[in-house]
């Protein structure tokens, strides 16, 4: 192992927490700000944004649908900067597993509380799968995969979990339909889940958060993990530059592969099959090679930290929309100003006001160092 002063890899990379404060932004209220700038101006390019700043019906892609999977691979990229040092310090590997499924099972635990509230409700009226619970769940595998195997299984696990399930999509028979189907009503996916999943599914037939597809998101962990090995990689065999390519290229390659998929196997968030795990994981990468490029390569990084004090509390913000009302807080800071616009501007103002008070709060908290861990 090398010593602290001889190794040159970087301990932490701003840029990653700028992404993640990039991807936290558009569901923290910056979606809300094009929806109603578009509503208000009937402008083109507003009208565009915002239609890119929401999902397909079922099939299909949009800017939208990158948020949530680039979140969990942002995630797997930081593993081999946490995780992966305390393995090399020697960390005792059973403790390390602890730590990894008690964050796991804690995130499950948040997003039970952030679909239901502290209320007790019938079981029939709780939602169980939730965005957090899919990072929870998916990251914990992804995890544990990477403190028990070595890279080339890494890759095995990586490749297998999406054959594996395109295998399962396409050929497990759903009754009544067949096999083969991906409609709503016909996947295996959603069928099993309303079997098994207690309480109630978002779609009623179908959850996007559900169980079984689950099983391709760690795959979207993993693809996370290999970049931040990449990353962390000693900078004296593998130079910033080199990694900047590598991340883009690779990133350009999944694109194509994914698209190619998409023939066969459709990319489709709702059930995050294999052709989106590689698609959305090669936007990932094209993302973070161009962020890894301009904060950490180039050092153009000033403006960084307004990003990153987002991205560095990026659980919190997420929870915290469910208890506060920035809303509120919005109406009554501004409401001296926006009166003077027209009623449609004033929602797009609003709109401003509220991702403005979030990062207030944030950038308060990022000062007194209070960051929300699990």
């Amino acid at each position: 192992m090398n010593s602290p002063s001889t190794d040159s890899r970087p301990k932490r990379l701003l840029s990653l927490d700028a992404l993640r404060g990039f991807d936290m932004f558009w569901i923290a209220g910056g979606e809300n700000i094009f929806h109603s700038l578009a509503e208000a101006t009937g402008w083109t390019g507003a009208i565009l944004m915002a239609e890119q700043l929401s999902h397909p019906e079922w099939n299909g892609f949009r800017a939208y649908d990158l948020i949530f999977p680039l979140f969990l691979f942002l995630a797997g990229v930081s593993t081999p900067f946490s995780l992966g040092r305390r393995m090399e310090q020697g960390a005792d590997r059973s403790q390390l597993l602890r730590k990894i499924i008690q964050r796991g099972l804690t995130l499950v635990l948040l997003g039970i509380i952030y679909n239901n509230g502290l209320e007790i409700k019938p079981l029939s009226e709780m939602r169980f799968p939730s965005v957090l619970a899919r990072i929870g769940l998916a990251g914990m595998f992804a995890q544990i995969i990477y403190l028990y195997f070595s890279t080339k299984a890494q890759y095995i696990w990586f490749v297998s979990l999406l054959l594996g399930y395109w295998a399962f999509v396409m050929l497990v028979p759903v009754p009544g339909c067949g096999a083969g189907h991906m409609t709503m009503e016909c996947n295996p996916v959603s069928y099993l889940d309303h079997l098994i999943i207690p309480g109630h599914l978002h779609k009623g037939i179908h959850d996007p958060e559900g169980l079984f597809s689950t099983f391709p998101a760690i795959a979207t962990g993993l693809l996370g993990i290999f970049a931040g090995n990449l990353l962390h990689a000693d900078e004296r065999s593998t130079s910033r530059q080199q990694k900047t390519l590598y991340l883009f290229v690779v990133g350009i390659v999944f694109l194509v592969l994914g698209k190619l998929w998409d023939y066969v196997f459709p990319i489709n968030k709702n059930l995050w099959t294999s052709s989106f795990v590689l698609f959305v994981g090669g936007w990932s990468l094209v993302l973070l090679s161009i962020f890894y490029w301009i904060i950490d390569v180039q050092n153009w990084n000033r403006w960084a930290w307004v990003l990153a004090v987002i991205g560095m509390n990026s659980i919190l913000i997420y929870m915290s929309d469910s208890f506060f009302d920035f809303h509120y807080t919005s109406e009554h800071l501004f409401v001296g100003i926006v009166k003077y616009f027209s009623e449609p501007f004033q929602k797009v103002f609003y709109h401003i006001g509220f991702v403005v008070v979030e990062w207030l709060v944030l950038y308060f908290l990022y000062k007194k160092k209070v960051f929300l861990k699990v």
